[in-house]
């Protein structure tokens, strides 16, 4: 299957100003030439890789379009196999042309991401950079663009693969301890394997930490916009959107079902869910909603409680109550307490509230989300709360949940290694665990595979990549 010449859109499908078609396998070359006349009179098979060559894309006598033809020559392409890309004018029709042109020259369509498949299968990049090339793809920010880029240039693999050589090395000398069982001897240093173990313990907990930052910076934070009816839910959304997001109206629970959408801050990307109002409401539908509040409140890394400015001269309510109920039920999430509106009262009331609230394991911002006064400072507080220190100092972060799973098992498997050292376990079943490590290094990167997990892996690729 994987021995055939496929071709597939490598740009976006639609219309636009330029388009190019992407063929690979050992038959892109005489194919492209049997449908491309250069207006030189080149042979394409004959030309070096790496060059671009114009002309015309022909179907016998009908010339279909004037294009530019990029040769790209085994083993030096990106699937690693002979590689021609055809940039053509972005005209829907011109593009289908030249494609059913192709498969009927001999090309197959090709599937989800098979041509980095191919790249995969062919040498030019290991599993895990295979996988950071649609996370690439899918980055929406500066975090997630720079996470991919440092796993496609192959930082993580680099820091599994030093590991699994090391391990590898002793387990060789373990297992030949075991072919000389009855002369009892030792080619493993004991106290250096331990101390392998202990630094390859310590290596895997900081990538399994890690997860933690990445999967968030992946997939943006999710940040829950709640409070009572009427305090500018939807008025702080559009102000941190900088844009008219949700209706604004002064009849209370005019929010009904959640609104998100996300911002980038600092690099970092937010994903802002503005919820219903929580009251007490005989309203099914507003019930509804205010049911969904909560989902959101539990799916939420950060909540942001908002409070308007004179709900705190009720004498008769104590919103510090409200808060610490709230912070009670979500123990895990991190709160900022927004006191909103406060354009609308005094400086000696703001120093009310502050001192009302003083003592709570919270944030607290004060701001006009109407005039946007105090936006920014809500902003900066919202970046402050995320660990960004392994992203500043470029180390190694996991966003794959498969690496996470695969990195779970192979610390699991080293321990088992290390209470076998300690508890001086048989050699061959030390040996039995060190291998079940290795092969979940060996899993991350592509080493150890099967048919089904490539399927997994490069179903979730775009056409054409």
């Amino acid at each position: 299957m994987h021995h055939d010449t496929i071709v597939a859109l490598a740009t976006p499908s639609g219309a636009g100003a330029v388009a190019i078609i992407r063929i690979s396998g050992k038959d892109a070359l005489a194919i492209a030439h049997q449908i491309f006349i250069s207006v030189k009179g080149k042979d394409l098979r004959q030309q070096k890789t790496h060059t671009i060559h114009l002309g015309s894309i022909v179907d016998d006598t009908k010339v279909i379009d004037q294009v530019l033809v990029a040769v790209f020559k085994n083993p030096n392409s990106y699937t690693g196999e002979d590689v021609v890309e055809i940039s053509c004018h972005g005209s829907t029709f011109i593009q289908q042309q030249i494609i059913q042109l192709l498969l009927r020259k001999g090309c197959r369509m090709a599937q989800a991401g098979e041509f980095t498949l191919r790249a995969f299968l062919n040498g030019k990049l290991d599993l895990s950079q295979a996988e950071a090339v649609a996370d690439l793809i899918a980055s929406d920010n500066e975090a997630s663009h720079q996470i991919a880029m440092q796993q496609m240039r192959g930082g993580f693999s680099a820091e599994i693969h030093h590991l699994r050589e090391e391990l590898l090395n002793f387990a060789s000398l373990i297992e030949l301890e075991l072919d000389f069982a009855e002369e009892d001897v030792e080619f493993a240093d004991r106290s250096q394997f331990t101390d392998l173990l202990q630094r390859i313990e310590l290596v895997l907990k900081r990538l399994i930490d890690s997860f933690a930052v990445g999967n968030v910076i992946k997939n943006g934070i999710p940040v829950a916009i709640v409070g009572e009816p009427n305090v500018g839910k939807s008025t702080l959304l559009n102000a941190l959107l900088n844009e008219e997001r949700a209706i604004v109206s002064d009849i209370a629970g005019t929010t009904r079902d959640t609104i998100e959408d996300e911002i980038s801050i600092d690099g970092i990307g937010f994903r802002f869910i503005d919820t219903a109002g929580i009251r007490d409401t005989q309203d099914v539908v507003e019930t509804i909603g205010i049911q969904k509040t909560y989902e959101k409140i539990a799916q939420a890394q950060i909540v942001l409680y908002l409070f308007e400015s004179l709900m705190f001269q009720d004498l008769d309510k104590n919103y510090r109550v409200a808060i610490e109920q709230m912070i009670h039920n979500y123990p895990q999430k991190q709160f900022i307490v927004v006191i909103n509106k406060i354009d609308l009262i005094a400086e000696t009331q703001i120093a009310a509230i502050r001192e009302q609230l003083e003592g709570l394991p919270i944030q607290l911002l004060l701001l006009s989300a109407k005039n946007k006064k105090g936006v920014h400072d809500l902003k900066n507080q919202l970046f402050s709360l995320i660990n960004t220190g392994a992203l500043r100092n470029n180390e190694t972060i996991i966003t794959n949940s498969r690496h996470y799973d695969a990195l779970h098992k192979a610390l699991e498997a080293i321990q088992k290694v290390s209470w076998g050292m300690q508890t001086q376990v048989p050699s061959d079943l030390v040996a039995i665990d060190i291998r079940e490590a290795l092969y979940f290094f060996g899993a991350i990167t592509g080493e150890v595979t099967n048919d089904e997990l490539l399927g997994n892996i490069f179903a979730n690729f775009c056409i054409g990549k």
